[in-house]
């Protein structure tokens, strides 16, 4: 039977590349729901041709413009983000693709767990803001969060079959556009500059959290939650090459790695299809041609939104909540040219020490805890 699919952010980087795997096995997967943002050309394009039961605009301002699109073809147009949470609970679907951008993508994602829906999770914001909120309803839903990310997917490969227990948890980080610049230079670098990744092509927020070194912070914390690991237990590596996804490291020593070119299309199809392998048309290694792989240990002092995320995960209780909402809206000041790059970690580690801390919170205070954190850091931001 064709696994009947939800894509949630589907005009986004891995949205599109989502619909490419899907492209590629049509007997075998069928798309139910698209949701996006903003982008109406290329999300009514994608109901075209993949023929979805529904789409969502969240942006209601532009349902007029998706509905004449659509006006002939059989698909139910929405608007809204309440349509996309009421769409995830009660469509018939197998997996939910969780792919929007930020802490967004947290209310349809936890609707999907409860709703007993499998969840492809690429949003890690989800587990970083409410990891211990959402583990849980997954655990009393009986409901499998499958990593998208990379480096998580190549953490669950690696475990695969095995029974031996883990010593360490191993981050492959690529190091960004300013791996090897100095810390003025970072701290001004244009936002050309940062959004000039030398392996990945990703959204903008991504591309500068992975310029900052807070999207490997962001890693850690969902690799933390996601495998049960503690902080203390999970390591970043700087690998520029990005051959190596990430590794796991067992109680004997032996270390398990995951290896591909960089392309997310492996990391979503395993798992829309797990636990099978299906053929995918990528590039493959050529091991000569690459010639060696290296690794060096991150610099906390010239990427200290790292070491902010790490304190922060140690804190526990809402503070990862404040420090991402704090990393959004920072990160959005400066792609609108209102801060400086070197900014952004001093303003999050601001809202840290400002911001409300609460030890047990739940789902309603980590949504109030995120609006008080944007809001601080938009103060600071001005």
């Amino acid at each position: 039977m064709k696994r009947k699919i939800a894509i949630l952010g589907s005009t986004g980087s891995i949205g599109v590349q989502t619909l490419d795997v899907v492209e590629q096995h049509r007997d075998i997967f069928e798309v139910e729901l698209l949701t996006a943002n903003n982008n109406v050309e290329l999300l009514a394009a994608q109901a075209v041709k993949f023929k979805p039961n529904s789409v969502v605009i969240c942006n209601d301002g532009h349902y007029g413009a998706l509905s004449a699109l659509l006006k002939d073809e059989d698909v139910k147009v929405f608007a809204g983000a309440d349509s996309v949470v009421e769409l995830v609970r009660i469509l018939n679907v197998d997996i939910v693709v969780a792919a929007m951008v930020g802490f967004s993508g947290l209310r349809p994602a936890m609707e999907a767990i409860r709703s007993g829906k499998a969840v492809a999770l690429a949003n890690k914001e989800t587990l970083v803001a409410a990891g211990a909120l959402v583990t849980k309803a997954a655990k009393e839903n009986n409901v499998p969060i499958l990593p998208v990310d990379s480096e998580h997917s190549a953490i669950f490969q690696s475990l695969q079959g095995e029974k031996a227990s883990v010593e360490k948890l191993i981050l492959t980080a690529s190091g960004g556009p300013f791996r090897d610049a100095g810390k003025d230079e970072i701290y001004n670098a244009a936002r050309e500059q940062a959004l000039k990744h030398p392996n990945w092509n990703m959204g903008a927020k991504v591309t500068i959290d992975s310029a900052s070194m807070m999207n490997k912070g962001l890693e850690m914390i969902e690799a933390s939650w996601l495998f049960g690991m503690p902080a203390e237990q999970i390591e970043i590596v700087v690998h520029p090459q990005s051959i190596i996804h990430s590794m796991v490291q067992f109680s004997d020593g032996s270390v398990k790695a995951q290896m591909g070119m960089p392309d997310m299309r492996v990391p979503i199809q395993y798992a829309l299809s797990y636990p099978y392998r299906l053929d995918l048309n990528t590039p493959r290694v050529d091991f000569p041609k690459i010639g060696e792989l290296t690794f060096q240990a991150p610099d906390m002092e010239r990427f200290p939104a790292l070491s902010l995320a790490f304190e922060a995960h140690r804190a526990g209780g809402n503070m990862a909540c404040i420090m991402n909402g704090a990393n959004e809206a920072a990160v959005n000041a400066f792609l609108n040219g209102r801060i400086l790059f070197g900014k952004i970690p001093e303003i999050i580690e601001k809202c840290m020490g400002k911001c409300s801390f609460l030890k047990n919170p739940s789902l309603e205070d980590i949504f109030q805890t995120h609006l008080q954190a944007v809001r601080t850091a938009q103060d600071f931001c001005r």
